[in-house]
């Protein structure tokens, strides 16, 4: 978090600082995601509010929160690796700036930062993504519903491709977070340095508000990858040779707009989701440092 003089890196803090992160982002932000997928993968919805509906009345408002075991699972380990992995990169740009005047980073470094942030943690992004996208989706399949849940998911995934399967879309998943994070810290921290009151430690609606802008930030550049990330992930083995042929599709057969499908739940999810995310690692962060 931006600051006047930035503490050294607190390695176990900063992990479980992420962990809250993403457990108060996911909560937030799953029925929006899951309108974002469905929109993504199908082609009988009119819009986001005929997804909505057709999504409700078929499964209830209960439908909006299928697969999020998935990332609620996932996600702990995935935000606490995303922020710690932050935190690393922030700690490399110093170390690689030796002379540097002060431990306060700019925008452009805390922007690499991030972006180093993806490599790490598409290792654990990619399966759980791979198993959410199939769960939000399957219903939309010729035979319906395939798997019960995460666990019979991802064992029914490894069964028929192994390891391969479970990390199917990886160089997508990497070619959205890489840019994606980069956007992500750039806006939360030139957002909270604009807003934060000088003599404030921690400032609640700063942090709110810068969080939610980097959602934003992160979502209009992710969205072209993340559709080619939830093509390759829902579709059969051998649909797609590879991302580039993904894209190249996507294009021909539906135009370039296909390649801006789910936007708007994307944009709608993002604001409160990485607010909640935001803030759920900073009162986490103020928590730990009163213990220890």
């Amino acid at each position: 978090m931006a600051g006047d003089e930035p503490p050294k890196m607190d390695q176990v803090k900063s992990f479980l600082a992420g962990g809250a992160a993403g457990v108060a982002t996911v909560l937030a932000g799953h029925p929006f995601d899951t309108l974002k997928v469905r929109l993504q993968t199908g082609t009988q919805y009119k819009g986001l509010a005929d997804c909505f509906k057709q999504t409700v009345a078929k499964d209830g408002l209960f439908g909006l929160y299928r697969g999020m075991a998935a990332p609620l699972v996932g996600v702990t380990p995935m935000f606490a690796l995303s922020f710690w992995s932050y935190d690393v990169g922030c700690e490399l740009v110093r170390k690689f700036t030796p002379n540097r005047q002060s431990r306060e980073l700019t925008l452009t470094e805390y922007a690499a930062a991030g972006a180093f942030s993806a490599i790490p943690t598409t290792v654990v992004t990619t399966p759980m993504e791979r198993v959410k996208v199939v769960l939000q989706t399957q219903d939309q399949n010729v035979g319906g519903k395939k798997y019960k849940g995460m666990f019979d998911a991802g064992i029914g995934m490894y069964k028929e491709g192994g390891v391969r399967s479970l990390y199917r879309g990886t160089i997508a998943t990497l070619a959205r977070d890489a840019p994606g994070s980069a956007a992500y810290f750039w806006a939360y921290e030139a957002v909270y340095r604009a807003l934060k009151p000088e003599d404030a430690s921690l400032s609640i609606g700063s942090v709110l508000f810068a969080g939610g802008m980097a959602g934003v930030a992160m979502w209009v550049i992710a969205i072209p990858p993340d559709v080619i990330k939830s093509r390759i992930q829902s579709s059969p083995a051998g649909t797609y040779k590879g991302f580039i042929d993904c894209g190249t599709k996507i294009v021909a057969q539906e135009g370039v707009p296909a390649l801006f499908k789910g936007l708007g739940p994307a944009l709608l999810r993002a604001f409160p989701a990485n607010a909640a995310g935001f803030l759920g690692r900073a009162a986490a962060l103020e928590a730990m440092h009163r213990l220890w």
